[in-house]
């Protein structure tokens, strides 16, 4: 009897994996434009998503403007569709629900189960709107200006959504009922999941699914144009980047530029530890309160106030000309100098700015892991002796340093990335060549320059390097802490 207890249990527990696995696989596809369920002609463009044609009808008709105003479609039809689009993601929204909930009790689970019937039946309604869709406009006068085409996602989103329907209806009958009395419960493991799930989730739609878009480095691809088999190139513009002298000269310059400024950002990276350390022993909290506030207030204001700042300070006619004049440290008609401009002292400078900018924010976490230390260890310490310095050397300092060595470590991981802003606002022409940084360079390529593909290489290859050198310094400090980096 209890082995037959546990085979049924064994079977349940694979059809849970494999309607959870299925569920996470139509909520990702909903973000790719390559299986749009609402894609039923020509003038929906390639480049959006189901999501996006739920969640803005705007961007589902953006092309149709002409075929509305020419009467070669009518308007309803792309009202179906839409409301087709909304129904699904709707449904795709509840089969979520459905399974976060499938990780708790009998009774959460058959709960979550009805979301989940529910939302494959949404599912299923809303694509077979969108087919409406695709119908009304192949019967319409002006076929050859509205170029219908069959919506192949209907098909592939409406069969998973079936698929998850037969093991939502499965599951329900065969998970036992719940028992009299009995309330929702879940494990704390799996809640602490699903309070972290929408952060991964945001983690994933901003910073995973552009990746998406590195398949622009492969096509000779111009802004508004289009991605087919006519303008492939391979890689083409990986060797360019290479092969033309003009182009390696600049990304030597560039990758110079960053790698200084991010090397003085890494080299100075414990002020902020020793900015906290010595604030934490401010005994009056007035002061400190104030001095946490004015250090960490800067980290909230835009570079483009910044360099207004900067510049009523250190321009020709800024503060620090004003004040030499007004003490007769330079003569009344005596041009000012502008600190801003020239070339020398980039690098300084704009560490300067960075660091004034951003070493209270930075203080926090250290503040945080201070108040971390065990108490204790301050008293023992009094007790024998020891001094404000000592406790700040023997005490404070080594219960930072495991948390100034994982900053450390993501700092060498991101000593590619020192932001755009900055550089920016910052730049002139005769700075230029010194303050150009990769973010900056890719910015001025895509961008400025409209050379997409060309910025795309350079940002993959931003990418790539940025993951060695997270596992390089990973193993450098496993190795230093005597592991095996295997």
């Amino acid at each position: 009897m209890k082995e037959e207890i546990t085979e049924k249990k064994g079977t349940l527990s694979s059809l849970w994996i494999v309607q959870r696995v299925i569920a996470v696989l139509v909520i990702v596809m909903a973000f790719f434009p390559i299986a749009n369920p609402a894609k039923i002609c020509g003038l929906v463009s390639d480049k959006i998503s189901l999501f996006t044609s739920a969640i803005s009808y705007n961007s589902l008709i953006s092309d149709c403007a002409r075929a509305f105003r020419m009467n070669w479609v009518d308007e309803t039809t792309f009202v179906v569709t839409y409301i087709g689009a909304v129904i699904a993601v709707l449904g795709i929204a509840a089969t979520g629900v459905g399974v976060c909930t499938s990780m708790g009790n009998n009774k959460l689970q058959r709960f979550g189960l009805k979301f989940s019937i529910i939302g494959a039946i949404a599912e299923v309604v809303g694509y077979a709107v969108c087919f409406v869709g695709y119908i009304l406009v192949r019967d319409t006068n002006r076929v050859d200006k509205v170029a219908p085409s069959m919506p192949v996602g209907v098909f592939i989103f409406g069969g998973i959504a079936a698929l998850i329907l037969i093991l939502s209806l499965v599951l329900f009958v065969k998970t036992p009922k719940a028992l009299p009395g009995e309330k929702f419960e879940m494990e704390s493991k799996y809640k602490l999941f699903l309070m972290f799930l929408p952060f991964a989730i945001l983690g994933f739609l901003f910073c995973y699914l552009p990746l998406y878009g590195w398949r622009y480095a492969f096509f000779d691809y111009k802004s508004g144009g289009t991605l087919s088999s006519d303008n492939f190139v391979g890689l083409k513009w990986f060797a360019y980047l290479f092969k033309n002298s003009a182009t390696r000269n600049d990304v030597i310059n560039v990758m110079k530029n960053t790698l200084a400024i991010s090397g003085l950002n890494i080299i100075t990276s414990w002020i902020p530890m020793i900015f906290a350390v010595f604030l934490c022993e401010v005994r009056n909290m007035n002061f400190r309160r104030f001095v946490q506030a004015f250090t960490t207030i800067p980290n909230f204001i835009s570079w483009v106030l910044v360099y207004a700042v900067a510049l009523s300070i250190f321009s020709t006619d800024g503060f620090i000309n004003t004040f030499a004049k007004e003490v007769g440290l330079m003569s009344q008609n005596a041009p000012g100098h502008n600190y801003l401009m020239g070339n020398s002292f980039t690098w300084v400078k704009m560490w300067g700015w960075g660091t004034w900018k951003g070493v209270g924010w930075s203080a926090i976490i250290y503040i945080a892991g201070i108040s971390g230390i065990d108490q204790s260890l301050y008293e023992a310490a009094t007790v024998d002796g020891a001094g404000r310095f000592q406790k700040m050397r023997h005490i404070t300092l080594p219960g930072l340093l495991p948390t100034f060595f994982v900053l450390l470590l993501m700092a060498i991981a991101g000593i590619l990335s020192n932001g755009l802003d900055q550089y920016l606002v910052f730049e002139n022409a005769e700075n230029r060549e010194s303050i150009r940084v990769l973010d900056l360079y890719v910015y001025k390529l895509g961008i400025g320059n409209g050379s997409i593909p060309l910025s795309t290489v350079v940002g993959m290859f931003k990418s790539v390097i940025s993951v060695v050198l997270l596992f390089a310094a990973n193993g450098m400090s496993k190795l230093l802490r005597g592991e095996s980096i295997i």
